[in-house]
């Protein structure tokens, strides 16, 4: 049953953001985009600092060790954004669009194919993610796929643009994100096989989780929400942050209501984990 969830979470969550990003017309992308980067800001951060950190803590691994984890990861996604590897052109949700015909066609070009190697990596990166959470807990893996969907939005309807400016027709570009999408499945259904037998390894694979999604809000959605707008575009990003920081908050608040104090350590972040249904889909 785990790995059903796996494969329908990795599987759904990059079927939506493509064909959103397909369908949206390009007069609506910028102001959709605003609303959410700011509301992905805001479930990002949330996810990573009220639901997987605490999850990975209650563990029984060290705190420094974990805390050691955490920059190794913010280390590492820096560094694989400095190689191009990792970022996706969050940045054209401002500005690409606006000189859609206005791109210098070779550059255009290499942008299209980096866009589409960075984001085949993170999806598959997203996938050993999401499988990880998924084994740890059902509850904190939907949390986690949730964030990774909520990411996972704008940033393909900003790279949609990217390729169509590139000079891919409409049908190449969906047809090249869908294939960028099912690198999320390969990544769920390979981590759920490589993970499972290292139980033990899961708190710092929640921490290199909860890393992402740190680095990626504060390096790259944040930046986008500190351009100088009015006070009424100001309080819609304040909003959009805010629900999503609540959505989770909520989300994290009843999980822990409804298993009465339930923790990481208990269900299994650490290596005694005893309730994981995946040996039945081997």
């Amino acid at each position: 049953m785990t790995l059903t969830y796996i494969m329908a979470a990795t599987l759904i969550g990059g079927l939506v953001s493509v064909l959103l990003a397909a369908a949206l017309s390009a007069p609506l992308l910028g102001l959709i985009v605003r609303h959410l980067v700011s509301l992905s800001t805001g479930v990002l951060l949330g996810t990573a600092l009220l639901h997987v950190l605490p999850e990975a803590f209650e563990s029984n691994v060290s705190p420094q060790s974990l805390f050691l984890t955490l920059l190794g990861g913010l280390m590492f996604f820096f560094l694989l954004e400095k190689a191009e590897l990792y970022r996706h052109g969050h940045h054209h949700e401002h500005d690409d669009h606006h000189h859609h015909h206005g791109f210098d066609a070779e550059q255009a070009g290499r942008g299209g194919w980096s866009v589409l190697v960075g984001d085949s990596i993170h999806n598959f990166c997203d996938g050993v993610l999401i499988a990880a959470a998924f084994l740890a807990d059902t509850h904190v893996g939907m949390v986690t796929a949730l964030a990774v969907i909520a990411h996972e939005i704008p940033q393909e309807v900003g790279d949609y643009i990217v390729l169509i400016n590139a000079g891919f027709s409409r049908a190449r570009a969906l047809f090249y994100n869908l294939l960028s999408g099912l690198a999320a499945v390969v990544g769920g259904v390979l981590g759920y096989f490589l993970i499972e037998p290292w139980q033990h390894m899961l708190p710092y694979l929640m921490v290199v989780a909860a890393s992402s999604f740190v680095y990626v809000a504060v390096a790259d959605l944040i930046p986008q929400l500190q351009k100088r707008l009015n006070v009424r575009e100001t309080l819609l990003q304040i909003v959009w942050l805010a629900v999503g920081l609540g959505l989770i908050a909520l989300i994290t608040q009843g999980l822990h209501g409804e298993h009465g104090g339930h923790t990481g350590h208990d269900h299994g972040a650490a290596a005694g984990h005893t309730d994981h249904p995946g040996h039945a889909d081997h």
